[in-house]
């Protein structure tokens, strides 16, 4: 009896032993994985700009889409169904660009000023605005920049102001309105005085013949599907490398000292085999679950606005809410401020049932209700399709916008129309923007607005089914 006693003992010892022993190590690699996610969400949007370079500076001369780095690019068309390059375009603006390597030289940058909107972002690694010039700045009769790298220590030229970029990697995203195709030259003009040059060219007046880039095959990818499709290894191996050329920010340091602990940082090497036998599973999972998980963690920043919503701040001043900065550098890599544009979204109409092309709608805008905008803002609404697309239609309207020639009530209102075919009513053809024959969804575009958005005296109105 005794020797069945100690038996029965020894047996529950081992079992708690090895059941703690088990607990212990799920613990600790469960703790292991929310350091290589936190790692993760940390280096995207580092990672994805990088790759957004590799592929926009993939270019022996500058084109319309692609310039080498330190030189500038300008779109020459507005957008319409035919692109399926980028998700959810829009067809107000069009683009000049430049990706700068502020490594070896300071970068001067003259922004124009214009007749309309033309607003310049200037963007580090990690997404955030440095600087906005242009409309919606603080300060738009300024337009001559010097772009500095972390390591400058030179001194800042009169007639130029200083934009102090804490990574050596940084971008120029400068949008400029577009009032339509016979419009456009007008646009070229004020793209065409855009100038991008090293400083010491600008000092010396000498003329700028910017060096002919390369191309790789191997660099002609969508850049966000080539960063989703990377190994760990390549991953955090590449995070690892730009964080040195592109230092985290003072305020990240708890989070590098976090993420060191798995092999990621600066100058760091990442080892693959930290991530045990079902590594691969798990990453595979991590990034199929992506997108879900980081915008179930930033519903603090999700502003409602009748059945309208939208991402509010800090987007592009990020500070250290980095699921957040992932989350929009995954869905609008180089999105505005809110300061300059907020971009409400909807697919369901005023009885919360998601919109379907079969039935038609009605977007009623009351006399003097409008989106509200400042000087040189302007607003427009998108539909698109099921895939993020602009959607194909016999008239090639895929917006609405303040710019429309559209007709109004009576009274003073707007009734915006949406359905797959004409209206009956030939008087209301320009009121007609066209949908999908399935499912859609629709974006209310509103650059440099009005305080009144951000306090809630002005709501988008609510789509109504039509009877």
């Amino acid at each position: 009896m005794k020797k069945i006693t100690k038996l029965l003992l020894l047996f529950l010892v081992i079992t708690l032993v090895t059941g703690c022993t088990a607990s212990n190590s799920e613990t600790k690699e469960q703790s292991q994985w929310e350091t290589i996610y936190d790692a993760y969400v940390y280096a995207f949007p580092l990672v994805l700009v990088n790759a957004t370079m590799e592929k926009m500076t993939n270019t022996v001369e500058p084109t319309t889409t692609q310039a080498p780095a330190n030189q500038l690019f300008h779109s020459h068309n507005l957008a319409n169904a035919s692109a399926k390059d980028v998700v959810t375009l829009n067809t107000d603006t069009l683009y000049s660009q430049a990706f700068l390597d502020l490594s070896e030289t300071a970068m001067v940058f003259v922004m124009p000023k214009a007749d309309r909107f033309c607003s310049g972002e200037i963007m580090d690694g990690f997404t955030n605005a440095v600087k906005i010039t242009g409309s919606g700045s603080d300060n738009p009769d300024q337009t001559a920049f010097l772009i500095t790298g972390p390591d400058y220590n030179g001194e800042i030229p009169n007639g130029l102001t200083q934009v102090a970029m804490p990574t050596n990697m940084a971008w120029i995203l400068c949008r400029v309105l577009s009032y339509g195709e016979a419009d456009l030259d007008n646009v070229y003009a004020i793209q065409n005085k855009m100038q991008l040059l090293p400083l010491q060219n600008y000092l010396s007046g000498e003329a700028d013949i910017p060096a002919k880039g390369t191309y790789t095959e191997s660099n002609n990818f969508i850049p966000i599907e080539h960063v989703l499709q990377m190994s760990p290894a390549d991953f955090f191996n590449m995070a690892n490398q730009l964080m040195v050329a592109n230092p985290p920010a003072n305020a990240d340091q708890t989070m590098i000292e976090k993420i060191s602990a798995v092999g990621v940082g600066p100058g760091l090497k990442f080892d693959e085999a930290i991530l045990g036998d079902s590594g691969q599973e798990n990453w595979t999972e991590m990034i199929n679950n992506l997108s879900t998980t980081l915008f179930n963690d930033s519903q603090d920043f999700l502003v409602q606005m009748n059945n309208w919503r939208f991402f509010g701040e800090p987007v592009a001043e990020f500070g250290t809410e980095y699921d957040y900065r992932a989350l929009i550098a995954l869905n609008g890599l180089a999105a505005n401020p809110v300061s300059v544009a907020i971009y409400p979204n909807t697919n369901t109409d005023s009885d919360d049932v998601t919109f379907d092309g079969t039935n038609h709608y009605v977007i009623h805008f009351d006399k003097d209700q409008l989106p509200p905008t400042k000087d040189k803002g302007f607003w427009s609404i998108t539909a698109y399709d099921s895939n993020n697309f602009l959607i194909d239609n016999p008239i090639n309207r895929y917006s609405i916008n303040d710019r429309s020639a559209v007709t109004y009530n009576q009274d003073g209102s707007l009734d915006l129309l949406l359905q797959t075919q004409a209206p009956s009513d030939a008087a209301m053809a320009n009121n007609w923007l066209p949908i999908s024959a399935d499912n859609f969804h629709l974006y209310l575009r509103i650059y440099l607005p009005q305080e009144s958005v951000f306090d809630g005296n002005w709501q988008p109105p609510m789509i109504k089914k039509a009877e």
